[in-house]
């Protein structure tokens, strides 16, 4: 099967997900900067947020990109992203209302996981139906980052009821790590 109707699909998902959460920012009660003060917060959720789901859409359209087909494994295993990706909004309100309370922060790191799984389970799909000589499984090697990425998550979650600012961190840091570009599979295609 041709891989544009999963492309395009993933797309629409992740750009109505990013529009939920823009719908989400309350308009300020008052004129002054001070009013801005207590959406902080939320606001704050909403740019981590934004920066997630942008580097899942960066990266998903690299690895499709690299993909010649999909079969039904590689649909399910999309899906199976695009759910964890669509709790982000809902994750992100909740964080952000509560002032990065504990249960919601480990919530959002528990989201984390689960799409950062999701990903790697859609990567290791395509590399089973490709090949290990593929294009994609060249460019990923041992995928260092996205191991290291759900080992973070998995930490973080049980730190957001030691220290939640530590878990925080520890997604803001995952999030930097992977918006420094990865040019593994932009390298290969070239090749």
């Amino acid at each position: 099967m041709g891989k544009g109707r999963l492309e395009a699909f993933s797309d629409g998902v992740i750009a109505i997900l990013i529009t939920i959460m823009v719908l989400e920012l309350k308009i300020p009660h008052g004129d002054t900067i001070a009013a801005l003060a207590p959406l902080l917060p939320v606001f704050l959720t909403y740019v981590v947020s934004f920066v997630y789901l942008g580097i899942y859409w960066n990266n998903h359209h690299h690895m499709l990109h690299a993909t010649t087909r999909v079969n039904g494994k590689i649909l399910w295993a999309n899906l199976h992203l695009l759910f964890w990706l669509s709790l982000i909004p809902f994750a992100t309100g909740w964080v952000g209302e509560n002032h990065f309370a504990s249960m919601p922060t480990a919530v959002y790191g528990v989201i984390l996981l689960g799409a950062g799984f999701a990903y790697w389970v859609l990567q290791n799909a395509i590399i089973g139906d490709e090949g290990r000589e593929s294009k994609l499984a060249a460019a990923v090697g041992t995928d260092f980052k996205g191991k290291i990425s759900l080992v973070s998550y998995a930490c973080a979650i049980p730190l957001a009821f030691v220290r939640e600012w530590i878990a925080d961190a520890v997604y803001v840091a995952v999030a930097l790590l992977w918006l420094v570009p990865d040019k593994r599979i932009e390298a290969r295609l070239r090749e």
